[in-house]
């Protein structure tokens, strides 16, 4: 008679017998256990075998996952010849003490191991971001469930922004794509499982103990019904405890015919493939995401590097004055701007702050520093009162700019009118003087009027212009 011994199948369907002596087996993602498993719900240090006297005894150790034997969830237990070990959502782990099991026993750990090379497949096509992707990887999910099941068609309906179901792909029995059109059923039963998690599988719709309960559906001609969560798993290896379990959508199989009852074989091989699936459709959304996010951020930096090239190259610089600027918006992108004029005889520069922020501020921002260069004169009181007209004739709703224009002569004499903006200060040595005269902010008001003042700036006297982000 043999010994004791494991039997462990790989993903990809290899075998691997594994001795159970006097020494501890243990069972984990960590590759220095003796079983070492891949699997997203499988913890590091999952679970162990010790052998007491004449018994070989399974623990969990802590896993998040949890170890079942035979389906039902176990802590410790004495394990019997046959036994089938589950940790997290894998059953490829079966104790064997003498003979080998049964052929029937045989041929559903056959059939586990085909489910375990599905789920690897669905993993790698999870990976990847495009949608047509993600019609194989349903597609795929679909046709075995088929195979599985003896079903005649199967669809897919994924939650909606609005937690909704939503009819996503449906396949028939030759793996022939369906449309929307062809799921004729009853919304009752899959929505039912979406809301609850809980799997049905019905037989027999036309059972006088259900048929009451189904008879919306039972108008279509559907006989059978298998349908499933895509349960995304629940992880517990967190500071706090968060139950975050849920379905991504569900899992539809039905038939014409009255099928029999499905086995706990096929019921378990359901959930699996289930649960790889949601966790594939996860990955893929979340990949997209991400592919999303990036395109965005190279978009932003190349919006970010236009606008700094909007602003003027560098600082003018005149044997009268010194000049220096900088813009760093908020985001990557914002509704500020500077600009400097080379006048007749004179120096202007305006600072223009956009209400609002990002991308409709800086379009806004664009706009405003042009027709600032179109219409800017020596008159700053002028120059913002065409400003102002020029925006309330584009009639941009809930947008303004608040903005100070300047204008400086060689003898000093700066001309000046702020449209509604932060006072620029004028620090000077007898003191810091705030710069306020002007009138309304730029663009909603038509009859806005504005004024100017003069004031005489002596030699080391410092402006200072800002905008509050």
């Amino acid at each position: 008679m043999q010994g004791a011994r494991l039997e462990v199948s790989d993903a990809m369907g290899r075998t691997q017998v594994v001795p159970i002596g006097d020494d501890r087996v243990t069972i984990g993602r960590a590759q220095s256990n003796v079983v070492a498993l891949d699997g997203a719900e499988i913890s590091r240090w999952h679970a162990e075998i010790v052998k007491e006297g004449d018994r070989y005894i399974l623990r969990d150790i802590g896993s998040r996952g949890g170890t079942f034997v035979n389906d039902e969830s176990v802590v410790e237990h004495t394990l019997s010849h046959g036994d089938q070990i589950r940790v997290g959502r894998y059953s490829d782990l079966q104790f064997l003490i003498g003979d080998t099991p049964d052929p029937v026993t045989r041929a559903t750990t056959a059939g586990v191991r085909s489910l375990r090379q599905a789920a690897t497949l669905l993993d790698w096509l999870g990976a990847l971001g495009t949608a047509k992707v993600l019609d194989q990887l349903l597609a795929m999910v679909i046709d075995f469930a088929i195979t599985l099941s003896g079903a005649e068609r199967g669809f897919i309906m994924l939650a909606s922004p609005g937690r909704g179901l939503e009819f996503t792909l449906g396949r028939g029995a030759r793996q022939v794509t369906l449309s929307g059109d062809a799921f004729q059923t009853s919304r009752k039963i899959p929505e039912q499982v979406f809301a609850t998690g809980d799997p049905q599988f019905v037989p027999d719709l036309h059972d006088e103990m259900i048929a009451e309960e189904h008879k919306r559906t039972s108008r279509f001609p559907i006989r059978s019904v298998h349908c499933v969560p895509l349960m995304l798993p629940r992880y517990a290896e967190r500071a706090v405890e968060v139950d975050d379990a849920h379905p991504v959508g569900v899992l539809y199989l039905d038939s014409p015919e009255k099928g029999p009852p499905s086995s706990r074989e096929i019921q378990l091989g359901l959930q699996t493939l289930a649960a790889e699936a949601a966790v594939a459709i996860e990955n893929n959304r979340l990949y997209s995401e991400i592919q999303g996010k990036e395109r965005l951020e190279r978009d932003l930096r190349k919006a970010h590097e236009f606008q700094q090239g909007l602003l003027p190259k560098a600082a003018p610089t005149h044997d009268y004055f010194f000049a220096a600027a900088a813009m760093v918006p908020c985001r990557s992108i914002g509704g500020d701007f500077f600009d400097y004029l080379d006048l007749a005889g004179s120096f202007g520069f305006a600072v223009g702050d956009v209400a609002g922020k990002g991308a409709a501020a800086a379009l806004l921002g664009a706009r405003v520093q042009e027709i600032f260069s179109c219409l800017a004169g020596d008159d700053p009181a002028v120059t913002m009162a065409a400003i102002n007209a020029a925006m309330v004739k584009k009639a941009l709703k809930a947008r303004f700019v608040a903005m100070f224009y300047g204008v400086l002569s060689p003898g000093g004499e700066l001309t000046y009118c702020n449209a509604g903006h932060n006072p620029p200060l004028l620090i000077s040595k007898n003191g810091v003087r705030r710069l306020t005269t002007g009138g309304l902010i730029v663009g909603p008001f038509d009859e806005a009027t504005y004024e100017q003042e003069v004031v005489t700036l002596s030699p080391g006297d410092t402006v200072i212009t800002f905008s509050d982000g």
